[in-house]
């Protein structure tokens, strides 16, 4: 809100008796004086009440004029910026004022953020600290973010200044519902919101750089769906344990899937895992201790009977404990292993995880805060949700309470 009032220094008049007139300009509950330049009498100003009522004197019309002037142009500059969504402060307007104005800051474009934030994120995952695949996702999120653009505005850039709200929400329903990748049109709904937020995390990167004062992206709201983790129950996990492959090829897939198994490490982890990664502790307990790629958070995980017979297998044939395989041929050949196995769920690397975090651990009585240590998680929340999908848990609590009603 601006306000503008009108005074007399009269402790700064001239030898012919006139003072300077100043402008008290108040915005955003902060005020600063302005000269306008134009001088009066103490006695002219006092009679007229500041120049309030009906004027005779042509000089006093013109001074009076001329003050209107100055705040109707103080309003109109602070409208102009208002409106271009630009900074609004008293410095911009004294600055504007004289003729002043600060230099106007360099366009910055949307993909040339993205694309500094990846570099960034690449020299994160060359050290360690990220997960490759994690940096797959943001380069397939500039991806897409370049094709809406082409598509939707035909242009390979667009000014970060230019971004509103229409075109967030254009961006999301682009994702949702018009976007295609290897023949399929659309992305579901948790997807598609952790692409929005990657490009608000690419934005709060330039931020922290000094590239942009806002980010955009702030004001998208995309909530992830709570889905049900596709895990195995103990008959499929023994199912696949007690089958024998002809093939080493799938021998392989099913050493490795039955590994994360019962060690609960993703795909990226598990892989990266090397003989330097196993301590013994002083009760000659087996231990893999390391931190999750994706979070930088320890996982400690002690070694089940299962997981050490898969190491000793696999020990002196590679660097790693466990032979190397992409995620996406891991996926193709378990679902080989699953059409064998007679499993009906879809088998992918990531049952594994969920299958040590609900079938191995909690519906073996393993405490939830142990779990979630052993996952990785940063916060028991995420370990939860594995809690409310082990029905058996739920009927093994209920069976005590039958006994005490009969």
């Amino acid at each position: 809100m601006l306000k503008v009032n009108f005074y007399l220094k009269a402790d700064k008049a001239n030898k012919s008796g006139l003072s300077p007139i100043y402008a008290k300009v108040i915005l955003n509950n902060k005020s600063t004086t302005i000269s306008t330049g134009k001088m009066i009498s103490r006695e002219r100003w006092q009679s007229t009440n500041n120049l309030r009522t009906s004027l005779r004197l042509e000089n006093e019309k013109i001074i009076r004029n001329a003050l209107e002037i100055f705040k109707l142009n103080l309003e109109r500059r602070v409208n102009d910026l208002s409106k271009f969504g630009s900074e609004v402060s008293l410095e911009i307007l004294k600055a504007g004022l004289r003729g002043k104005l600060p230099p106007k800051k360099k366009s910055v474009g949307i993909i040339e953020i993205i694309e500094k934030h990846n570099v960034y994120f690449k020299k994160k995952a060359d050290a360690g600290d990220r997960a490759p695949a994690s940096l797959q996702k943001y380069e397939r999120a500039k991806t897409l973010l370049s094709t809406f653009l082409k598509k939707h505005y035909q242009k390979n850039e667009m000014d970060l200044n230019t971004i509103d709200e229409a075109f967030i929400f254009s961006l999301e329903s682009f994702l949702r519902y018009d976007s295609e990748f290897k023949g399929v049109v659309g992305i579901k709904n948790n997807s598609v919101v952790k692409y929005m937020r990657m490009f608000k995390t690419a934005c709060k990167h330039a931020i922290r750089t000094g590239s942009i004062e806002k980010n955009p992206f702030d004001v998208y709201e995309g909530k992830l769906k709570v889905c049900d983790s596709v895990f195995l129950t103990q008959e499929e996990l023994n199912a696949i344990e007690s089958k024998e492959f002809g093939t080493e090829r799938l021998q392989r897939v099913k050493d490795i899937f039955l590994f994360s198994c019962y060690t609960g490490y993703a795909p990226t982890d598990a892989t990266s895992l090397n003989e330097t990664n196993i301590i013994k502790d002083s009760s000659d307990s087996l231990w893999i201790m390391t931190k999750r790629a994706k979070t930088d958070i320890r996982a400690n995980v002690p070694l089940l009977p299962p997981a050490i017979k898969i190491i000793d297998k696999y020990r002196g044939k590679q660097t790693a404990l466990l032979p190397s395989i992409s995620n996406q041929k891991m996926n193709a050949y378990l679902k080989e292993i699953g059409d064998v196995c007679n499993i009906q769920k879809k088998l992918t690397w990531y049952v594994a995880r969920h299958t040590f975090a609900t079938t191995v651990t909690l519906g073996n009585g393993v405490r939830i805060e142990n779990v979630s240590a052993m996952m990785g998680h940063t916060n028991i929340k995420q370990t939860q949700h594995y809690a409310k999908v082990m029905d058996q848990n739920v009927l093994h609590d209920m069976e005590i309470l039958k006994g005490i009603y009969q």
